[in-house]
């Protein structure tokens, strides 16, 4: 039997599917599984991770890095104010501003997936991590994502409860005060006016000031529903369940639009893909990484140019758009691959 390894085209190939589907709502973990057995031949043999002595699990772990390596690129302007918000706040053990409380919120809601992701990710890839549940918990993925929009269409959201004063650390007292409000009136609308302005510079400022005002609105959110809308992560552990998908869908049915839910979901992604791709990165070092460092490389730039790229697109469709066509997509892909799995 031949040995697994990993070419150029594969990586590359595979980095560009993963930059895409681990920020689409459609499941980088179900595609990444799905699409080699589909193919068959080499890339079954290569790109199986339930494979004995296989390189395909450290590559994903590297293409992952990349993938967070382009949000923080992309978001790096609101990582730095969401950054200097918690060190103000831990400084003057105060949480006084939007900055500080969605710091605080984004710690609060990554605690039950990187729990949950320790405990669950091993056992739950070696069980399900094949092409038939991947497929059925794609079109699972599809039908919640349906789901969501229908409840949604039906019932009128309750917006987030808005944030109006400062809590002490550990506190969630927030009853009333007129500092994030200040901070808001001053600060966001600022922003707004300084994107009045004509010229490209105007567009900047108006992105910005867009920007700044949906972290304002995210900071609204409860302690409850942060955690909510964080612990939904978990259910990606499931090949085939999309992480985005999932924060997003908790999102919309916590009363966030889907702008902001989207958002929120893509910052809390974050930390969480980064820290499950340093954590097992020095397997590159290793035995697992022994021949391979070169089409890895190319397939980690191949997947953050395409993750960087989708934020760009789903940033600006979730403005307008809803989940509905995605939810099609995984529906009738599961479908299909289900079908052919089962018939060959």
């Amino acid at each position: 039997m031949l040995h697994p390894h990993l070419t150029y085209l594969e990586t590359i190939l595979v980095g560009l599917l993963q930059g895409v589907t681990e920020l689409f709502p459609v499941s980088s973990l179900g595609h990444s599984i799905l699409i080699p057995a589909l193919i068959g031949g080499n890339w079954a043999r290569d790109l199986n991770m339930s494979a004995k002595d296989s390189p395909y699990l450290t590559f994903l772990v590297a293409v992952h890095v990349a993938t967070a390596v382009a949000l923080v690129v992309f978001f790096r302007r609101e990582w730095m104010r969401i950054a200097i918000g918690l060190v103000t706040s831990i400084r003057d053990r105060r949480i006084c501003t939007p900055d500080q409380r969605l710091a605080w919120l984004l710690i609060a809601a990554t605690i039950p997936v990187g729990v949950a992701g320790l405990v669950l990710e091993h056992a739950v890839r070696t069980v399900l991590g094949k092409p038939a549940p991947a497929a059925i918990f794609l079109i699972l993925n599809g039908v919640v994502l349906a789901g969501v929009e229908r409840l949604r269409a039906r019932v009128t959201p309750k917006p987030a409860a808005s944030y109006t004063g400062p809590v002490l650390l550990g506190t969630d007292t927030n009853t009333d005060g007129s500092a994030v409000a200040a901070y808001a009136a001053t600060g966001y609308q600022g922003a707004h006016s300084a994107a009045s302005t004509s010229g490209g510079v105007s567009a900047m400022h108006s992105e910005a000031a867009d920007a700044a005002a949906s972290d304002q609105r995210l900071s609204g959110l409860s302690w409850k529903h942060a955690i909510l809308i964080g612990a939904a992560q978990i259910l990606a552990l499931l090949p085939g369940i999309s992480r985005s998908g999932s924060t997003i869908a908790a999102g919309l049915l916590r009363g966030l639009n889907h702008e902001d839910a989207a958002r929120f979901a893509f910052l809390l992604a974050t930390p969480v893909i980064f820290a499950a791709g340093v954590l097992k990165l020095p397997e590159l070092a290793g035995p697992a990484g022994h021949g391979i460092l070169g089409p890895v490389a190319a397939g980690s730039v191949a997947a953050g140019i395409a993750a960087y790229i989708s934020l760009k697109f789903l940033t600006r469709y979730f403005q307008t758009r809803t989940l509905n066509p995605f939810a099609l997509y995984c529906v009738a892909a599961g479908t299909v691959s289900l079908a052919v799995i089962t018939l060959t």
